[in-house]
Formats: C-alpha cells, sequence, structure tokens
C-alpha cells in the first residue's frame, strides 16, 4: 500500500505536548499542556502526518534507558489515541557530549539544533515540504526547522489547540 503525499506537523514533546518538567522518563511524571490531543486531532483531521522529535540528553546523563524513552512515547501514543488523536511516527536523541554513560557522549546531527530527527522522518515517511512546520518551545527547535528550510513556530505554552488552530489558519 502507498501511504499518500502530505504535509507534515513536527511537534517537539517537552514543552509543546507536555510540560517541561525536567528529564520525563516515566508515565507519572507526564503533565499533558492544555489541548495537546485537540490540537493533534486537528492536524490529523486537516490531513498533516504528525511526528514528535525530542532531545532525551536523560539517556545520555543515565536518568533513564532507551528504552524507557521509548516505553514513554509509545504509552503517550496510545494515550492521545484513546482520544482520537494520532501520531505518525517519533524520533529521539538520546545522545549528549556531557553525559556520563558510555556509548552516548558525543554530539549528533540527530540532537537539536541539528536536523537529523526530521530529516529521517521526511526520508522514511512521504512528507510534502509545501505546508510542513515545526512547533517547538526552545530556539534549538526553530533552528532545526530552519535547517530543512520548514517554518518554525515558537510555543510558549498554553492552549496547544488554539496556537495549532492560529498556524493552521495561517496556512490557507
Amino acid at each position: 500500500m502507498t501511504r499518500l503525499e502530505k504535509p507534515a506537523a513536527f511537534l517537539d514533546r517537552d514543552g509543546v505536548i507536555n510540560y517541561d518538567d525536567g528529564y520525563m522518563g516515566t508515565p507519572d511524571r507526564i503533565r499533558w499542556m492544555p489541548n495537546a490531543a485537540k490540537a493533534i486531532r486537528r492536524l490529523n483531521d486537516a490531513g498533516y502526518h504528525v511526528f514528535l522529535f525530542s532531545n532525551q540528553s536523560g539517556v545520555a546523563r543515565g536518568f533513564f534507558t532507551e528504552q524507557a524513552v521509548v516505553l514513554l512515547f509509545d504509552w503517550m501514543r496510545a494515550e492521545l489515541r484513546a482520544q482520537g488523536a494520532v501520531i505518525d511516527d517519533y524520533r529521539f536523541c538520546p545522545h549528549h557530549p556531557q553525559g556520563s554513560v558510555e556509548g552516548y557522549l558525543q554530539d549528533s546531527d540527530w540532537r537539536k539544533p541539528g536536523a537529523g530527527m526530521i530529516r529521517d522522518l521526511m526520508t522514511h515517511w512521504p512528507v510534502r515540504h509545501a505546508g510542513s512546520f515545526a512547533i517547538g518551545d526552545r530556539s534549538t527547535d526553530m533552528e532545526a526547522a530552519e535547517a530543512v528550510n520548514l517554518p518554525g513556530y515558537l510555543f510558549a505554552g498554553g492552549d496547544l489547540d488554539a496556537f495549532v488552530a492560529g498556524i493552521l489558519a495561517n496556512q490557507r
């Protein structure tokens, strides 16, 4: 089955989908951003691929394992899916040059502001560049989007659905 090419919304996780309370390694630590599921449903309904991309230096720092990150992402996707909000895929970067766990002590093009995570998603999914964008809460998210010539929108918190609705209104 061929998947239809369509635009994509690349969403940072911590600070966009959920509050950034520092090194979120387990479901009990997740506090959802207001209307996160509604925002993702809005993107789904508008015909977007929805992807998460996230630096996860807590792996390199020894706070949690890569498997714990995968389990948390999968749990988040299931929680959102139960509310009718579909995250198509996600990428994360476990590396950090100042970490403490052998094998993760490096810089990586996947680590934002590098655009490796976005490039990888665009390679593995039929993404139409026109209309695609990124939402993040830090300048490094904006730099990653800019590196692949996508508009980036800086989210300062609050109602994620209202923020997404504003972006989509300007996309038309």
